[in-house]
């Protein structure tokens, strides 16, 4: 038989696996290489190859070889978990983003954190076996015989039934699973446990709640420890702990999921909606406001009320239903059904900062990050289907500066067209799709594709943002729907006097404000940049009966200019109002002293910065507005 790699063809003795290809044509990365590739689709390296396909390796490095460790991981895990409490029982246990876990029904036993380092020993001990992760087809009733004692695994062998069933098998242990695994378990070396949590069988609160391990796998000692720094770093960045420690947001019990923002979390909110404001001025945006509750016609027109209906918070009003609105789009669609419009006025762009409420899960709350009550950027934009390509690099370019300002970076995923129960033709969804990726490729972004995971309305682009501590976040997205203006009957008069339907993005940059705010408050450690800062600058008097009147002259011009300014002149040490100022991580601190009233001169010291420098009052002031004026 012959396989393709890079680009030359190898002769291989028939049913050759994938071991036999790297021996003959990739001896030199033997100890790298852990899977292979066949048009994108993965296989364990001891799977047969295909005959005339083109082949590649996957190696140590890549992020596909970083989720098949810590997918084995979690079957070791697993293994360990059986050795130790052989009643438990196994539910899912797949790779994420940064590691993996398995939820686990321990039946009567009690786990706790402290159990975590014996799960890790004997972890150890069996990977030291170097079992052979190897593969079997099933039919479904003997998979059923494998797993009789498992509930959780007989309801998933019954709904994958149809697509063929697979076990994995380590040492002693076997599970249900679709692969791909490493080739044995001498390759996990590096790991932790990191924590322990509940988790409801398949997210249903209706069924049981199981005990969920966390951890994390990595392939070199360096690799975890660096990893562990993170996770520390996270935890002292943590937007909940900051915002208590910086007074800017708290959740009562009163309402739970539903943030009350305090005076410097209103001001910090304040300076990021400014942005905003300003930004979308200039990109040609109009800024609408839409009713927090509409009637039940409205979202069964939408098709909320069928759909989504469970997340949202309905009452009565004159015996008709309402409901608080979930999203903004009805109502951006009924502005722009408010007149007619032509052809030449397209692009409209509808911009709204609107207040949405979703009933979230209770477990699901976090802080900021997920809430029953946030401000939604939106933005809907009208639109011909000649100009997709236009705007949506125009929205790329928002996008671009939006982010950058906050010093963060972003991947691009397209999703296109399902399979089936899709509206709109073939050849739209593929002019569309076309559109959205040539657009990220003229503003100089590569993209991936995420096949078939489009809405049933349209093609999708989302943006995943990159912080300070390597977590990705979605909160930038352009949404193409053809589904909502042919719903609502939205139309437009094209260049020959008849009516067309125009084409509906929905784009939105920071997601949620709420959750922007705790995603920069944990990327910037709670030390913002001076225009965002809730305090910019503090002011403190060595000896407040001395310097006071200088110091207080400074407080109200800056004030004027609209500098968000604190004199802290209490009764109290000049070392503990210096600490104070450290503390609620002003970036800005300027000392008065003798010198300073008799030179008319400020001491500024930068948050981080050990010393102070003297500057002239006027020159400090110039340079202070300019930095907050374009917002550095």
């Amino acid at each position: 038989m012959k396989v393709i790699y890079e680009g030359k063809e190898v002769e291989l003795e028939d049913g050759a696996n994938g071991f036999a290809l790297m021996k003959k044509a990739d001896e030199e990365n033997k100890k790298k290489d852990i899977a292979y590739k066949v048009d994108d689709e993965e296989f364990d390296l001891s799977a047969p190859l295909p005959e005339g396909k083109e082949v590649s390796f996957i190696r140590i490095g890549s992020p596909e070889a970083f989720e098949i460790l810590n997918h084995s991981t979690s079957h070791l895990m697993a293994e360990a978990i059986r050795h130790l409490y052989p009643e438990a029982k196994f539910g899912f246990g797949p790779a994420i983003e940064e590691g993996f876990y398995y939820d686990v029904d321990f039946g009567d036993a009690v786990i706790k954190e402290e159990d975590l380092p014996k799960i890790e020993a004997e972890m150890k001990r069996l990977a030291k076996e170097e079992n052979k992760f190897v593969r079997k087809e099933v039919s479904a009733a003997e998979a059923m015989e494998v797993f009789k004692d498992n509930p959780y695994k007989q309801e998933l062998i019954k709904e994958h039934a149809a697509e063929g069933i697979s076990l994995y098998t380590q040492g002693s242990f076997t599970d249900l699973c679709k692969g791909i695994h490493l080739p044995s378990t001498s390759y996990i070396k590096h790991f932790k446990l990191l924590s322990l949590a509940g988790a409801y069988w398949r997210g249903d609160s209706k069924n049981k709640q199981l005990t969920r391990i966390y951890g994390t796998s990595w392939w070199t000692a360096e690799e975890l420890a660096s990893y562990l720094e993170i996770l520390e770093k996270r935890k002292k960045n943590d937007h909940r702990r900051l915002g208590k420690e910086l007074g800017l947001f708290f959740i009562s019990d009163y309402g739970p999921g539903f943030p009350f923002f305090l005076p410097n979390g209103m001001k910090l909110k304040n300076a990021l909606l400014d942005y905003w404001h300003e930004v979308h001025r200039r990109h040609g945006y109009l800024e609408i406001e839409t009713p927090t509750m509409l009637s039940r016609e409205l979202w069964e027109t939408s098709g909320h009320w069928d759909h989504y209906k469970e997340n949202m918070y309905t009452t009565k009003i004159d015996d008709k239903d309402f409901a608080i609105k979930p999203m903004n789009c009805p109502g951006a669609i009924l502005s722009y059904k408010n007149s007619l419009h032509s052809y030449k006025e397209l692009p409209i762009r509808y911009a709204e900062l609107g207040h949405v409420h979703r009933h979230e899960a209770s477990g699901a709350l976090n802080g900021l990050f997920r809430v029953r009550s946030f401000t939604q950027d939106d933005a809907h934009i009208f639109l011909r289907e000649d100009q997709i390509e236009g705007e949506v690099g125009e929205i790329i370019s928002l996008l671009d500066e939006v982010y950058a300002k906050f010093g963060l970076t972003y991947e691009i995923v397209l999703s296109t067209r399902p399979e089936k129960d899709y509206i709109g033709t073939v050849e739209f969804w593929d002019k569309a799709e076309k559109a959205l990726g040539k657009a990220c490729l003229d503003a100089k972004h590569p993209y991936k594709v995420n096949p078939g995971d489009g809405a049933f309305y349209g093609p999708k682009l989302d943006f995943k943002l990159k912080d300070s501590m390597g977590r990705t976040w979605q909160c930038g997205t352009i949404q193409l729907d053809l589904n909502l203006p042919h719903r609502f009957a939205c139309t437009y008069i094209d260049e020959r006097g008849e009516k067309k339907e125009p084409v509906m993005l929905h784009r939105v940059a920071f997601g949620s404000i709420e959750r922007f705010l705790a995603i920069i408050t944990e990327n910037y450690g709670g030390a913002f940049p001076t225009w965002l800062s809730p305090i910019q600058v503090d002011i403190i008097p060595v000896n407040p009966l001395v310097h006071g009147d200088y110091a207080g002259k400074i407080q109200q011009e800056l004030f004027a200019k609209g500098v968000r300014v604190r004199l802290l002149s209490e009764d109290e040490k000049l070392g503990y109002r210096l600490r104070q100022s450290i503390v609620q991580k002003t970036p800005v601190s300027i000392v008065i002293g003798d010198k300073e009233v008799a030179a008319g001169e400020v001491n500024v010291r930068r948050f981080g910065e050990e010393k102070g420098k003297s500057l002239p009052y006027p020159e400090f002031l110039a340079s202070l507005l300019k930095e907050i004026t374009e917002r550095k």
